[in-house]
């Protein structure tokens, strides 16, 4: 007999055979990550607060790119100036001027600061 036939959530078609999260009755729930993903709030919680260090960030990409990968479409290159916590200090200590490429040390910070981070929320 099979199990799934007693099943109040088999009997109305809720079952995770056919793609519901769970069924309580044999199967332990699964997390929710449409319900994690939208509790993260990226556009307010990030983009809305720093749009325009948001964009001299992408425009520091770009910047970036050239100088590092001339003529190639834009990417990181991580082979490319690994030391983001050594060169974030160095940004740091110009940070209120201008570099030479055109991108404020300030921003420079803020990419290095998110390289870094990314780089230790990829080795978790």
């Amino acid at each position: 007999m099979d199990p799934l036939k007693n099943c109040e959530a088999f009997l109305c078609g809720r079952s995770a055979l056919c793609g519901h999260n769970y069924c309580s009755v044999h199967l332990k729930p699964e997390p929710d990550k449409h319900a994690s993903r939208k509790a993260t709030p990226v556009t307010s919680g990030v983009l809305d607060y720093f749009p325009d260090a948001i964009k001299a960030i992408a425009q520091c990409s770009l910047v970036g790119n050239e100088q590092h990968n001339p003529g190639t479409p834009l990417h990181w290159d991580r082979t490319k100036s690994q030391d983001e916590a050594d060169a974030l200090v160095r940004h740091l200590m110009d940070r209120g001027t201008v570099d030479d490429d055109g991108v404020r040390h300030s921003t420079k910070v803020a990419w290095r600061a998110l390289a870094l981070l990314q780089k230790e929320l990829e080795s978790l």
